[in-house]
């Protein structure tokens, strides 16, 4: 803990930070830091999608109508982005987070602290993001972001408040430092895990509001699956190690509110309730949808600890068993009556 303290302590305002991914999130953060005048390089793994975020100076894909200033820098070559940087943000799919993180290994230096953004739970080993890096980098000073941050409304400078959360106190401190302004609101935590696991699990939640609209339910069925989901996001994180309280906060309960009433995995749900299958639904987008890997993820991660996930086990089970939405609501509404405070 020496090494992350000495090499966090500076109290510059400024600093070189590399974004890696090119999806929303990462140009949003990259476009975020450049305004706080950091120097940022920003990196996408695609060199024809590079050039054309350099020539078209606006993300197509991932943040349409965002104008991204010609003094951000873009990279396709992770060397040139990584060169004398001190921050290294991790801003891409969870399930190529590993493969990334390996490319950076090379570059990787006791200066350099991480940040995760990734919000999900990798398939292959149930593990958390911060556990990928490690697993991969050692021992190194990490931290995790995350609330209820839709990219396009940070990226137009509306106002919004996230979590920063690192076993470093210093860490935490310096990161909230660089990312903080008057629009973007960030606290600290030490509880690493209970802030992954709360951005992670609240996506297949919000897959099952985007179901519940699309099948036409109203207030009332929102309500129980947001209130009965961050129950069972809890049950879950306090089961791997993280604490209660944190599931109540910005990471938790404010990351579940937001992704139940907006965004991609809501998008993906209300195209579910519909009748769409999961194939014509991610066909018909580049986007990704952290909540389909992570709701198989947050199944086998129950079923490992013995926690029972009723919301997140009928999303699995339509997701990839052909469960059909109504026959999930009928599963869940018949379930035995129980006291609301009751463990199961």
């Amino acid at each position: 803990m020496a090494r992350v303290t000495v090499a966090l302590m500076s109290n510059r305002s400024q600093a070189r930070i590399a974004v890696l991914g090119d999806g929303g999130w990462g140009t949003t953060l990259a476009l975020h830091l450049h305004r706080l005048e950091h120097q940022v390089q920003w990196w996408s793994a695609f060199p024809e999608y590079a050039n054309q975020l350099k020539r078209r100076r606006e993300n197509i894909k991932y943040l349409p109508g965002i104008h991204l200033p010609s003094a951000l820098s873009i990279t396709s070559e992770l060397g040139e982005a990584l060169n004398k940087a001190e921050v290294v943000v991790f801003a891409v799919p969870s399930q190529h987070l590993r493969s990334v993180v390996k490319r950076v290994k090379p570059h990787s230096h006791q200066q350099l602290a991480f940040v995760s953004v990734a919000k999900g739970i990798e398939q292959a080993t149930l593990k958390r993001m911060s556990e990928v890096v490690a697993e991969e980098l050692g021992p190194v000073p990490i931290a995790v972001l995350s609330g209820p941050n839709i990219a396009s409304e940070i990226a137009r400078k509306h106002p919004a408040s996230s979590v920063v959360a690192s076993i470093h106190s210093d860490l935490a401190k310096r990161i909230q430092k660089l990312f903080m302004d008057d629009r973007f609101r960030l606290y600290t935590s030490s509880d690493v895990i209970g802030v992954e696991l709360g951005g992670a699990l609240k996506n297949p939640l919000a897959i099952a509001a985007g179901i519940s609209d699309g099948l036409g339910f109203g207030a009332n069925a929102k309500a129980a699956l947001i209130t009965r989901g961050i129950v069972e996001m809890a049950r879950l994180g306090v089961a791997l190690g993280g604490r209660e309280a944190t599931f109540w906060g910005l990471s938790g309960l404010g990351d579940l509110i937001t992704t139940c009433l907006s965004g991609r995995n809501h998008w993906l749900g209300e195209q579910l309730g519909k009748g769409k299958s999961l194939r014509q639904a991610l066909s018909s987008t580049p986007m990704v949808f952290e909540g389909v890997e992570t709701a198989k993820a947050a199944v086998q991660l129950g079923q490992r600890h013995h926690v029972e996930l009723p919301i997140i086990e009928q999303v699995e089970a339509i997701l990839f068993r052909k469960r059909a939405p109504r026959t999930a609501l009928q599963a869940l509404m018949r379930r035995s009556g129980k006291a609301e405070s009751s463990s199961v």
